[in-house]
């Protein structure tokens, strides 16, 4: 403990319980710790509760910093916020695609404008309250390397929000909590008494709070009406990509197995399915046989182009003529909307559309012609699928010593989403891109999103769940 009292540790308090107990901990253990607290948003019109969280928040952050005792700073981010985090936003929703602000937050803000201001008062490391654990490792090169682990606690890993960050950032972080689980987390803040131990955990969009994401789109993004396509079954036997990647996964399959599989399995809403077979269920020969363009044609959605003719008719006794649309085997006009921007894949709430048995999710969206198009049912075939490229210049490595190179083949854990139980996958290194390959089709891939990959950490599979024996090797974006 001694030696730690030289080492200045700057910790990002945010008036949470998590960073929080971060804060203490170091102190406990010698360190010479400061609090600095960041404000990254201004604008209180946007969020559901209309008030300044972060005044708030900053107030219980200066009573923990007060408590622990650790001198208390406090610096305004908002303009860089703005500009590398919230402007990527709305430019991202403008292309249709998804963006995940908390990624985003942590890879500019976080650990790149915080860290350079901590480094400026004098730290010599930056700490947060992620439920993530960092280890010094002899890398494949010989040289040392930082790896980011999963958290110990298998409901709270936030390896994920940090799967953009380089050697450089992690070699001046550090994740007190890390192997800590939340209940404990709770128990140790409200036995040293902190004003921030009963404090519920944050949501919504990054350091803005609980938004109502059309309205805050809004600031930027005009509305405009369009239609909402629901899509029916009988689209998919008569469509050429839907028919391709069914074929060209049959083909796949090695010798042992028996069925392909092209829906996602589900549960509930709240709840996802950690998929495991026995092995991958296709033949490594034969995905290395692919060319690059059929790879890319197999990472490629099914698009929809469903056309709809009118006809008139006359109707009452007066016999007054109106125009209707034809009866299409393909699909209907279900709906309106207020512009395909607002709008994700797997959306379920805000479609506002009744006369259905099954509950009404967003399958794609087409920003050039502003259309919707949704499909009925947790089974929906456009709801699932099973193969995603990532563009050359959107691979991230946080390991550099294991970068792939083209023409290789691995195996490794992935996820598309924060909390998702991870998916056995292959990834499969080309000249155009990175693919991943799932074992089983996945729910509501999203183009903007990231997906991250892990590798097992073998020495621990024995003594830690399942999902949190892994190590982060890299990301990139969908």
């Amino acid at each position: 403990m001694a030696e730690n009292k030289d080492i200045k540790v700057c910790v990002g308090l945010s008036g949470g319980v998590d960073s929080s107990v971060a804060a203490l901990l170091l102190k406990q253990q010698g360190y010479d710790v400061f609090a600095l607290f960041m404000q990254n948003w201004h604008d209180a019109s946007t969020t559901l509760h209309g008030d300044c969280e972060w005044e708030e928040d900053r107030f219980v952050a200066e009573m923990v910093a007060r408590r622990i005792g650790i001198p208390f700073y406090f610096v305004d981010l908002s303009k860089e916020y703005r500009q590398r985090v919230v402007d990527y936003m709305f430019d991202e929703y403008e292309k249709g695609r998804t963006p995940n602000p908390d990624v985003l937050c942590n890879r500019e803000i976080k650990f790149d404008a915080f860290l350079k201001c901590a480094r400026k008062l004098g730290a010599d490391y930056v700490a947060t309250g992620h439920y993530c654990r960092k280890e010094m490792a002899v890398g494949q090169d010989g040289r040392e390397v930082c790896r980011i682990l999963a958290g110990a606690d298998p409901n709270k890993d936030q390896s994920y929000f940090l799967c953009q960050l380089t050697q450089e950032q992690l070699s001046q972080t550090l994740f007190p909590i890390g192997d800590i689980e939340k209940p404990e987390v709770r128990r140790i803040a409200q036995e040293a008494d902190l004003p921030s131990a009963d404090k519920k955990d944050s949501q919504g969009i990054c350091f803005v709070g609980k938004v109502d994401l059309p309205t805050f789109l809004q600031q930027k993004l005009k509305p405009c009406e369009g239609d909402v396509v629901e899509v029916y079954d009988a689209y998919y036997a008569d469509n050429e990509q839907y028919t391709f990647i069914k074929d060209t996964l049959a083909s796949l399959l090695s010798e042992e197995s028996s069925q392909l599989k092209m829906i996602t399995d589900y549960i509930s809403e709240d709840k996802a399915v950690e998929i495991r077979q026995e092995g991958c269920p296709f033949s490594m020969e034969k995905i290395a046989a692919l060319s690059d363009e059929q790879l890319s044609r197999l990472s490629q959605p099914v698009g929809y182009d469903i056309r709809f003719e009118t006809e008139t008719y006359r109707s009452g006794r007066k016999h007054i003529k109106k125009t209707r649309y034809k009866d299409n085997p393909y699909g209907k006009i279900v709906g309106k909307h207020d512009g395909a921007q607002f709008y994700t894949i797997g959306q379920r709430k805000g479609l506002n559309i009744g006369g259905h048995k099954d509950s009404i999710f967003v399958i794609e969206t087409d920003i050039l012609k502003n259309i919707i198009y949704v499909g009925e049912g947790h089974t929906h075939k456009g709801l699932s699928r099973s193969c995603l490229r990532i563009a050359p210049e959107e691979i991230h490595w946080i390991r550099e010593d294991l970068r792939m190179v083209p023409g290789e083949i691995r195996r490794y854990r992935v996820r598309i989403r924060y909390r998702q139980p991870l998916q056995d996958a292959t990834l499969i290194m080309r000249d155009n891109g990175l693919y991943i390959l799932f074992d089983a089709p996945q729910r509501g891939i999203t183009p903007g999103q990231f997906a991250a990959w892990y590798a097992p950490v073998e020495e621990e599979l024995a003594t830690r769940a399942r999902d949190t024996s892994v190590e982060m090797l890299g990301s990139g974006v969908i």
